[in-house]
This record gives structure tokens, C-alpha cells and sequence, in this order.
């Protein structure tokens, strides 16, 4: 295969990855030119939203051909087009054969969440400090620990004095909170998620982790709960307002995440008549809301 690699200006991103779909490149990627520089620019969004921008003040747009002579030919044709003024044709060059097995599991290192805590993929040994491991592998469902909300859910949970007592994570994805509660002595846990293949994510997961817990729709969550996880985004955990605050216990807390900096407030105003919320941990733009329930 071949790939052109293009320097792009913002307002260009749109017109010339739609040029190059229809050219059919089997693929059409656009990355931050100026990634891992100062000048490096972070666009947040959020999944099933439109992306905030299409792409970044210098973007690189990378297409992948079958064939050289495809790959030569698109490179032509989008030149004499008017919509590519101000931009570079930066090379063409054929992707070299990897193994590609390999070379995902490289991306995913062993994940720290506290010094003795860790998540870490089955091709790697635990590090000697791990005193507590979830063994994860990437997979379908969202949740492998190295998201920053993710990181802010588990760190939480490590550093609870109180005990967790009976445990109900929301979204539970690949059941990864879930199972951080358990290695953290959690008496009962309830994982819902209203995907089925994330429900069974998470059963396989328990099951690899030797971690008790049930998993299940959203209607297995009955009752009050000591803690209440719920890693999401911003727009369901403001809907899901009362439903959650219902089930956290008296003297329990409720833990919100796949929140950005820029909504604390809008969270804060749909959770206030119920609980109120506040700015537990921060990492990369994202936040991590909490709130505690009095006791009876």
C-alpha cells in the first residue's frame, strides 16, 4: 500500500479529505501538524458529536492507496484543483509490511494509575511495585485505562479510606471500574450498560480478573448504592441527573466523569437539586465531579 501525506491548511481539511474519499483512498486520516511541538493545538470532543473543528490551524492529511500509480495520480489531480491552493504535497511513499499484531500491543503499555496500581495488557508483566492489577486488553468496549477519565475514576477509587460498600458503575463499558472496585474490597457490585456487547465486555473481563460482580441493562440497578460510578459524557450524565442521585445511599458518593473542564458548571446546575457537585481531580482538560450524599 501507499500512502500521500499533505499539508493542509484548517479552512481546506474538509474539501480535500472529501476529494481524496472520493479519489478512493481506502483511508483518510488528519493529524495535528504540529504535534508534540508548542505550537501544538488540543481539540476536544465528544463520541456521536460533530468533531469541534475539522482539523487543526497546520493539519496533515494522510491517505492510503492500494496502488503507487493511484496514489501518484490522486497527488495530480488534486493539485490543479482551486480548493488546493496553500496546500503541500509533503511526500508519497509505500507503508512498509509490519506485523501488525505486534505492533498494536506495543501501543498499549502497562498503565499506572497510583504507584502500587496498575492496568496492564496480558502480553506484559505486571510491574514489581503492582501491588493491585487489572489485566485488560483493548477491545470493542470503551474503558482500557488510559484515558484520562478513566485514570481519574480508578485513582478515586484507590484513594477511598471509607469503604467502597455496595458498588453500582454506570456505563460500565469494559467493566474496568467495576472491577477497580472489586481489587479495592467493594462488598457488591452492579455494571450496567445499555449495550449488550458492553455487558459482555465486562463479564469476560470479571471473569479474567477473577473479579465478583454482576453485569447487566440498566434495569438490574435496584436500590441505593455506597458508590456511585458513572464515566460518561457530559449530555447523558446531565439527563441521567435524577436517576443516579436516587441510587446514591445516605452518606454515599456519586462519581461523575467524561466531563470537560468547560461543562463543571452545566453539570453542577443539572445535579443541584439532588446533590451537589464539585471538582474532585483534574487531567487534560477533563474533570472529575464528585458529591456525597449526608448521612442519615
Amino acid at each position: 500500500m501507499f500512502e500521500i501525506r499533505l499539508l493542509v491548511p484548517e479552512d481546506r481539511v474538509e474539501p480535500v479529505s472529501d476529494a481524496l474519499e472520493a479519489l478512493d483512498a481506502l483511508s483518510v486520516s488528519v493529524e495535528d501538524a504540529d504535534a508534540q511541538t508548542d505550537a501544538e493545538q488540543a481539540l476536544f470532543g465528544e463520541p456521536g458529536m460533530p468533531p469541534p473543528k475539522d482539523g487543526w490551524q497546520r493539519s496533515r492529511v494522510i491517505a492510503l492507496f492500494a496502488q503507487e500509480s493511484d496514489a501518484r495520480e490522486a497527488a495530480t489531480l488534486l493539485s490543479a484543483q482551486d480548493f488546493f491552493a496553500d496546500c503541500q504535497v509533503l511526500e508519497i511513499s509505500e507503508v512498509a509490511e509490519q506485523d501488525w499484531v505486534r505492533l498494536t500491543q506495543s501501543q498499549f503499555a502497562p498503565v499506572e494509575i497510583t504507584p502500587d496500581f496498575w492496568i496492564v495488557p496480558t502480553w506484559h508483566e505486571p510491574p514489581a511495585a503492582a501491588r493491585h492489577v487489572i489485566r485488560l486488553d483493548p477491545g470493542l468496549a470503551f474503558g482500557t485505562g488510559t484515558h484520562p477519565t478513566t485514570r481519574m475514576c480508578l485513582r478515586w477509587i484507590a484513594r477511598q479510606a471509607a469503604p467502597l460498600g455496595r458498588v453500582l458503575d454506570y456505563g460500565c463499558g469494559s467493566g474496568i471500574l467495576a472491577i477497580g472496585a472489586s481489587r479495592y474490597g467493594a462488598s457488591e457490585i452492579d455494571a450496567v450498560d445499555i449495550d449488550e456487547a458492553a455487558v459482555q465486555s465486562t463479564l469476560q473481563n470479571a471473569t479474567a480478573n477473577a473479579a465478583a460482580l454482576q453485569a447487566g441493562l440498566p434495569t438490574q440497578a435496584q436500590g441505593v448504592y455506597g458508590t456511585v460510578l458513572a464515566n460518561i459524557l457530559a449530555t447523558p450524565l446531565k439527563v441521567l441527573a435524577p436517576l443516579l442521585c436516587a441510587h446514591v445511599a445516605p452518606g454515599g458518593s456519586l462519581v461523575l466523569a467524561g466531563i470537560l473542564e468547560r461543562q463543571a458548571d452545566e453539570l453542577k446546575a443539572a445535579y443541584a437539586p439532588y446533590l451537589a457537585l464539585s471538582v474532585a481531580d483534574t487531567e487534560d482538560g477533563w474533570i472529575l465531579m464528585t458529591a456525597q450524599r449526608a448521612s442519615a
